[in-house]
């Protein structure tokens, strides 16, 4: 238990006991999952949460089930003091506050245990089959299996009436928003505008990996997204091959920093891999990359970003 006034509470029995005062009071319930070690693009959720709901929960849990076996989550950063510390300074115009933070174990959260190898996994587990197996789940292939599957169990227990996630793991809130629909849990899904460093570059937890110089340097991804959109909007230019290249080049800035992973257009709905853009729907623009790490953190060598814009539709 950390020392705020905000209640921290770490059993699943203690969240669903919690749950049961704001149905008795009748209060509207808002609720954003994370992983900890909170930066500002939280805190845009946490903020949008706390003028429309009577009651906001904030989870923190490092989920396991995301995480290959040579993935980050032994170095993921992890910080509970400073976290709940950071949510208990936050009030809106109103004097609303972070109404408690729910911070299970590992145990609480995966009863049958959670090895990192998904073959020795055992228990129940969530496939959001269509719109997971793209992007991040052809590089990850384990990776909206897990998501999917504790947010699915965050949810139960938290029982929001609304839920928030950030644009900036754009894939994720398409999974999320599916999944919701498919299985008719009847929870709003509210996504937030990616919230981005002074240079442009997409607040992450994993920034902290990065030295001050690959931070400078990984602002060019953002770069390289807009000029692909401008030429979108101002060139008319749609097509992939050709936009792609606009973000390749910029990237190219810096000679051997950036090793690409995916640079992809891809349908808004269905996530389906567009060859041209259709200027009445638009379109989804994602990227990932992999830049060198703080010597601090030597865990592979490098660090795996990801960014996203979404063309909107434009009239010929």
């Amino acid at each position: 238990m950390t020392s705020s006034e905000i209640p921290v509470i770490t059993t699943v029995s203690g969240l669903r006991q919690y749950r049961k005062s704001c149905y008795a009071s009748n209060q509207k319930v808002g609720f954003i999952p994370t992983m900890g070690f909170l930066h500002d693009g939280h805190l845009s959720l946490i903020k949008k949460s706390l003028e429309q709901n009577d009651v906001t929960v904030v989870s923190i849990f490092v989920n396991p089930s995301q995480f290959a076996p040579t993935e980050d989550l032994d170095s993921y950063p992890r910080n509970i003091d400073r976290d709940v510390a950071l949510l208990s300074s936050i009030t809106n115009s109103k004097d609303k506050k972070v109404s408690c933070v729910f911070a299970p174990t590992v145990s609480e959260m995966y009863p049958s245990g959670i090895p990192l190898d998904v073959k020795l996994q055992k228990g129940a587990f969530v496939t959001v089959t269509g719109v997971s197996e793209q992007l991040e789940g052809s590089s990850r292939p384990s990776f909206f299996r897990g998501v999917a599957t504790v947010v699915n169990k965050l949810f139960n227990v938290v029982q929001p009436d609304v839920a928030y996630f950030g644009q900036k793991d754009i894939q994720q809130s398409v999974v999320i928003k599916r999944m919701v629909a498919d299985l008719l849990m009847g929870i709003e899904i509210v996504v937030g505008d990616i919230v981005r460093a002074e240079s442009g570059l997409a607040l992450s937890s994993r920034n902290a990996y990065l030295s001050s110089d690959s931070r400078d340097k990984a602002a060019t991804i953002y770069k390289s997204l807009l000029l692909a959109q401008e030429a979108y909007v101002s060139d008319k230019e749609y097509n992939v091959e050709k936009l792609t290249d606009i973000v390749k080049k910029k990237l190219d800035t810096f000679p051997g920093f950036f090793d690409v992973d995916y640079i992809s257009f891809n349908d808004v709905d269905t996530l389906a891999y567009l060859t041209n853009v259709d200027p009445k729907k638009g379109c989804i623009l994602s990227l990932a990359v992999s830049v060198p790490n703080d010597v601090t953190f030597p865990k592979n060598g490098t660090t795996r970003l990801i960014d996203n814009v979404v063309f909107k539709p434009v009239q010929n």
